[in-house]
């Protein structure tokens, strides 16, 4: 969720311009983040609750990828985009780690 929150705060800075670009892609990705966890979570199976922990790690991926964009374009605090990008990192390492504890289970 903070990542969410971050990127949030982070796109309110972003050129007016792409409101319904990258800033609309960001948000979404990051919002889709906490969203799958939690809705894999709430499954019945630790098999869905894993699909549900892949495609929480490929939204995380996506996010990296529109951040390393919004750098490369001068949007947003420079330092705040590294910030993010330092958390994405720990985020998909906490993310892999519960996929791995998962994977026994099965």
């Amino acid at each position: 969720m903070k990542i969410t929150e971050d990127i949030y705060t982070l796109t309110r800075a972003f050129p007016d311009d792409e409101r319904f670009g990258l800033i609309s892609q960001l948000r979404r990705a990051a919002a889709s983040v906490p969203a799958n966890i939690a809705e894999g979570n709430a499954r019945s199976s630790t098999k869905e609750y894993l699909r549900f922990l892949s495609i929480a790690t490929g939204s995380l991926a996506e996010v990296e990828t529109f951040l390393e964009l919004a750098k490369r374009l001068d949007f947003g605090d420079p330092e705040q985009v590294i910030d993010i990008l330092e958390s994405i990192g720990e985020e998909r390492r906490m993310l892999r780690g519960l996929q791995r504890a998962l994977r026994t289970k099965l």
